[in-house]
C-alpha cells in the first residue's frame, strides 16, 4: 500500500534535466581531480623532506663514524655479524631449503652460544669497547634510531643501548 502512494508521489515529480546532471557530474569530477593532484603534491613534498632528512642524518653518521674511526684505541674493536640479526632485518620472504635452515639454525645457536660468553665476561656494556662508539654517539647526539640501525647493520644488540 505504501509502495504504491509511494510510486505516485514520485511519478508526480520532473525529472532532473540532463544539462543539470551532465554540470553536476563536470562539477564533482573537477573538484575530484583537483583533491588528486594537491593530495599528490603534499604526499611527494612530504616524501622529498623525509628523503633530505634521511639523507642528512645517513651524513652525520658518516661524519660521526669517520670522527669515532680517528679516535685512538677504537681501532682494535671488531664486531662479527650474526645471521640470527641479519635475518630479523630483512622483511622480504626467504626461500630456503630445510637443509638450509638446520644449517642457519646451529649457526645461529653457536652464535648466541659466543654472545653468552662474551657477555658473562664484560660485566657492562659501558666497558664494553664494541659499544663505546654508540654511547659516545648517544652524548654528541645522534638520533637513536639512526644508532639503533647502525648496531643492527653491524650485528649488535641495540636494546643494550639503553
Amino acid at each position: 500500500m505504501y509502495n504504491l502512494i509511494f510510486l505516485y508521489y514520485l511519478m508526480q515529480v520532473p525529472a532532473i534535466q540532463q544539462k543539470r546532471t551532465v554540470a553536476f557530474l563536470n562539477q564533482f569530477v573537477v573538484h575530484t581531480v583537483q583533491f588528486l593532484n594537491h593530495f599528490s603534491t603534499v604526499c611527494e613534498e612530504k616524501l622529498s623532506a623525509l628523503s633530505l632528512r634521511i639523507q642528512q642524518i645517513e651524513t652525520t653518521l658518516n661524519i660521526l663514524d669517520a670522527k669515532l674511526s680517528s679516535i685512538p684505541g677504537l681501532e682494535d674493536v671488531k664486531f662479527e655479524v650474526s645471521s640470527a640479526n641479519m635475518n630479523s632485518v630483512t622483511n622480504g620472504p626467504v626461500a630456503q631449503a630445510t637443509t638450509d635452515q638446520q644449517t642457519q639454525n646451529n649457526i645461529c645457536e653457536e652464535g648466541l652460544q659466543k654472545m653468552e660468553v662474551v657477555t658473562e665476561n664484560v660485566r657492562t656494556v659501558a666497558k664494553d669497547p664494541r659499544y663505546a662508539r654508540y654511547l659516545k654517539m648517544v652524548q654528541v647526539g645522534v638520533p637513536v634510531m639512526a644508532i639503533r640501525n647502525k648496531m643492527i647493520f653491524e650485528g649488535l644488540n641495540p636494546d643494550l643501548l639503553e
